[in-house]
């Protein structure tokens, strides 16, 4: 499961480059797809902010409409008209339009010239900021708070500059507009379920179709930003709905035409340009899923059965055969075909090496068999010889020889005894040699302690510590314990890559310092252990003797020991 998962989701993996290929030949068209669709939302965001800002135009353009018919009726009388006859024309124009509270010509003190049906006093009426704003030279003025009523219903009142033939200001022509008559109506082109209100300059909404589409208010602000123009903004309805509006001024300063629109508007807007992109990004997503389901179904699990069975073969199981692989692809087959023929191959010829190398071992072993009987001969013939001498020196001479073939001759018999031809047993095969070499003349030590930790050597290493062993247990044989009896301690301990032999002969009175220094043996014992690439000590004292080793475990051996 661990290699499965492994092999998943390494980047290096086949399912993860097919799908890197896969989005790099997809991306540059999901990039362009992303870019136009991003274009067009831009162009169509912009055609519904036109449109929205258009209706309040019309809604505005509409109203402004109805307005401006009470001016034409009023330019229709006569300027001099005074008195009764203006008073009844203006009543029979009021009672044949709808919508009209009254219809009045003031002079340009502001005194009533005439009316419809009649007209408030107001005293100060040249000096209400719309009077003044006409007599000035504004050519329109609307507001909803005149300073006096002029019906008896809410209403506007629209007035509309009068001069005479010279352009001078004569007075106001006034038509009073009841709100009921001025409720507005959605004008072509807007959304749907959008609502109109008409609001004065001061942000209060005079009509609309239904007040809950709108805010409590119009913030200065907004109404700053109308004036000076259409204005398009986003916010919250007294009903808590999130819509958009537009608004456009409709006479002047004073009055202002607000549309109402449900924010789905450019909801719909947005709409496109995403669904432009997701289907592109779905469709990526879905070749990506159909490349990683192909590779791990049709390459990565196969990929995957294949390697349990090289797992298998590297572990020496050559008959085992990938037989599911022919349920795979051809290249699958191809592959497990190939490795299967691999597998026979390799068991045919780990086969054949394994027979070549037990006829190997039967021939080594067979050699050293040889050469121990060769040697055990040559021992042999030296025992026969030395039994013919009569000098002391000569026959210890010739015993130290036939010790030392002994000890080779046991190393080759441990080789072919043994298990492995590479490597000895040292514990067993030093007590071998030192119980052959104590007691193979004179009387054996009272005592001998034999301490060796587990450790192999191979047969090059082990021929110069057997030998350096050989002339350690003779020199103590000779000079300690062979004398007064006594006993022989003999340990051989490995720390790391290192290890030590030790022989001592601890009860024994010792030997002179002269004796020992002039004898073979010792030269060969310092040539053995400059062959080991080993530290020897030799001391001989009162407490008796002690022969010490130290040698690398590993390490290249010198090709032969000096001889002197």
């Amino acid at each position: 499961m661990a290699s499965h998962l492994a092999m998943g989701w390494t980047w290096a993996s086949i399912r993860l480059r097919l799908a890197l290929a896969l989005a790099l030949g997809l991306g540059p068209l999901l990039l362009l797809g992303t870019g136009l669709s991003l274009a067009n939302y831009r162009l169509e965001m912009s055609e519904r902010r036109t449109e929205l800002v258009d209706a309040a135009q019309r809604g505005a353009a509409s109203v402004r409409g109805r307005m401006l018919a009470g001016q034409v009726l009023l330019q229709t009388l006569a300027p001099g008209d005074v008195g009764v006859d203006c008073a009844q024309r203006l009543a029979e124009i009021r009672d044949r339009l709808t919508g009209f509270a009254n219809l009045i010509r003031f002079d340009s003190i502001g005194r009533v010239a005439c009316s419809a049906v009649g007209a408030p006093a107001d005293p100060w009426r040249r000096d209400r900021p719309w009077f003044r704003a006409l007599a000035s030279g504004q050519a329109i003025t609307i507001t909803a708070e005149p300073g006096v009523p002029y019906a008896d219903t809410p209403s506007i009142i629209a007035s509309f500059r009068d001069e005479d033939g010279a352009g001078h200001f004569s007075g106001v022509l006034t038509a009073v507009l009841s709100l009921s008559s001025l409720r507005p109506a959605r004008p072509a082109g807007a959304p749907a379920h959008s609502e109109v209100a008409i609001a004065d300059a001061s942000g209060r909404y005079i009509s609309s179709t239904d007040a809950s589409a709108f805010p409590e208010r119009l913030k200065p602000d907004i109404v700053r930003r109308v004036r000076m123009g259409s204005f398009l903004w986003q916010a919250r309805s007294r009903a808590r709905e999130g819509r958009v509006f537009a608004a456009a001024p409709l006479v002047g300063e004073d009055v202002i035409v607000v549309i109402s629109a449900p924010n789905d508007v450019f909801s719909f807007a947005l709409t496109n340009p995403i669904l432009a992109v997701a289907l592109p990004v779905a469709a990526l997503v879905f070749g990506l899923g159909a490349v990683w389901l192909v590779a791990d179904r049709s390459i990565v699990r196969w990929i995957i059965y294949l390697r349990r069975f090289t797992a298998l073969y590297a572990r020496g199981r050559y008959g085992a055969r990938p037989q599911r692989a022919r349920d795979g692809p051809p290249e699958i087959r191809d592959l497990a075909t190939t490795m299967d023929a691999m597998a026979r191959l390799i068991a045919a010829r780990d086969q054949a090496l394994k027979e070549s190398l037990k006829q190997k071992d039967a021939l080594m072993r067979e050699i050293h068999h040889r050469v121990r009987n060769n040697l055990q001969v040559i021992s042999s013939l030296l025992s026969l010889q030395q039994r013919s001498l009569t000098d002391p020196a000569a026959r210890a001479a010739m015993s130290d020889t036939r010790h030392r073939i002994t000890a080779l001759a046991l190393i080759y018999r441990a080789l072919y005894q043994g298990a492995d031809l590479r490597r000895i047993d040292l514990r067993q095969f030093m007590e071998e040699l030192i119980s052959h070499v104590v007691s193979a003349e004179g009387a054996p030590p009272a005592h001998i302690r034999l301490e060796v930790d587990p450790l192999e050597l191979d047969p090059d290493r082990l021929a110069p510590l057997a030998l350096f062993a050989v002339e350690a247990v003779t020199l103590a044989r000779r000079y300690g314990y062979a004398r007064d009896g006594g006993a022989l301690e003999a340990r051989i301990s490995a720390n790391g890559t290192i290890a030590t032999l030790s022989l001592a002969d601890p009860t024994g009175p010792g030997c002179a310092g002269a004796a020992l220094n002039d004898g073979i043996g010792q030269v060969l014992m310092r040539a053995f252990a400059r062959q080991m690439q080993g530290q020897m000590t030799l001391v001989a004292d009162e407490e008796g003797l002690r022969v010490t080793l130290v040698f690398p475990l590993a390490g290249d051996m010198e090709a032969s020991p000096p001889t002197g």
